[in-house]
């Protein structure tokens, strides 16, 4: 009896460590699921590559992928721009994206508020500055001045060609008749400029831009003071302000006045609560990262993150903003 006894026992305790090693290796199966967010896929639009919204996409698909114990790193596209990104955004092609206010505001009259795909804003990130870059030593003090000229006013789908098509009407030029218009990017028109094969572009974008900054290296520019034009494009546009790009940015040595757009990070109505709070959350949690890849980023903050006007917040973002402000 004392015999079978013993063998009960071994098997007892053989099952025991059996269980045991089981156990362990069950465990990083458990901790891979451990995220509400293991199995989402992310894709981002962000916009050229040598602009800021690219550059910011990439450091918050870091940031998101490990605060949000996603399985894989979301995917950021490079794209034309803002109309670009939202089109995407309605199509169902990119989950996030990056948008100017202005295109955002057209795109929420055109989409029915019962659509999973209208624009909602998970947070007001930065204000883009709108940019008309010339050589140092082009004959142009003004954007009237440009008449005649080789001017790029942005790729087609870009939020740069909306506010370009706009600040050329308030100055009395035509994009068909009073110069020659190129439609490029900020990657072509920054190689397109360097090559001296353009007299201008537009662009508009966090300060500073990359792209801007390595041409000022390469050939000294200038940008165009658009003092005149600042009164009549905001009572036209309200959504626009003014501000000033400082002395010294890419070299230049005076203040330029200019307009500033307020620039939104932004998903489709229909994304759950949850998963649009923590984004947030990760937005707000990484700014030191964030800053490290564009001062832009500097200027992110709770207060104004929430002035996404006329584009509504997401629910989500709205209980972020709710729970921040108390705790």
């Amino acid at each position: 009896m004392q015999a079978r006894s013993d063998v009960v026992d071994r098997r007892r305790v053989l099952r025991g460590l059996l269980a045991g090693v089981a156990a362990l290796g069950a465990l990083p199966a458990l901790s891979g699921c451990s995220s509400p967010f293991a199995g989402v896929r992310l894709t981002l639009a962000t916009g050229g590559t040598q602009g800021v919204y690219y550059n910011l996409g990439n450091a918050l698909a870091d940031v998101w992928q490990a605060r949000l114990e996603l399985d894989e790193r979301p995917t950021v596209l490079s794209t034309a721009g803002s109309v670009d990104n939202l089109d995407r955004l309605a199509n169902g092609i990119a989950d996030l994206v990056f948008s100017q206010v202005d295109t955002a505001a057209d795109q929420l009259v055109r989409t029915p508020p019962s659509d999973p795909r209208a624009p909602r804003a998970l947070a007001r990130i930065y204000d883009d500055v709108v940019h008309v870059v010339v050589p140092a030593d082009f004959p142009a003090a003004t954007l009237a001045d440009l008449r005649g000229a080789r001017v790029s006013v942005g790729a087609p789908d870009s939020g740069v060609r909306v506010i370009a098509e706009r600040l050329l009407t308030a100055a009395g030029l035509s994009v068909a008749t009073d110069f020659q218009a190129l439609q490029l990017g900020i990657n072509d028109s920054v190689e397109a400029m360097a090559r001296h094969e353009i007299d201008a572009f537009f662009w508009s974008g966090g300060l500073p831009t990359r792209g801007v900054t390595e041409l000022a290296a390469l050939r000294p520019i200038r940008l165009l003071n658009l003092e005149d034009l600042i009164t009549p494009v905001r009572a036209a546009f309200p959504a626009y302000a003014a501000g000033t790009v400082p002395a010294q940015s890419y070299g230049i040595p005076e203040p330029v006045s200019t307009l500033l757009v307020r620039n939104f990070l932004i998903v489709g109505a229909g994304m759950p609560d949850a998963q649009a709070s923590a984004l947030v959350e990760g937005l707000f949690a990484a700014q030191e990262q964030l800053a490290a890849v564009s001062p832009a980023a500097l200027t992110i903050d709770l207060r104004a993150a929430i002035g996404t006007q006329p584009v509504p917040l997401h629910p989500g973002a709205e209980r972020f903003f709710r729970d921040e402000k108390d705790p």
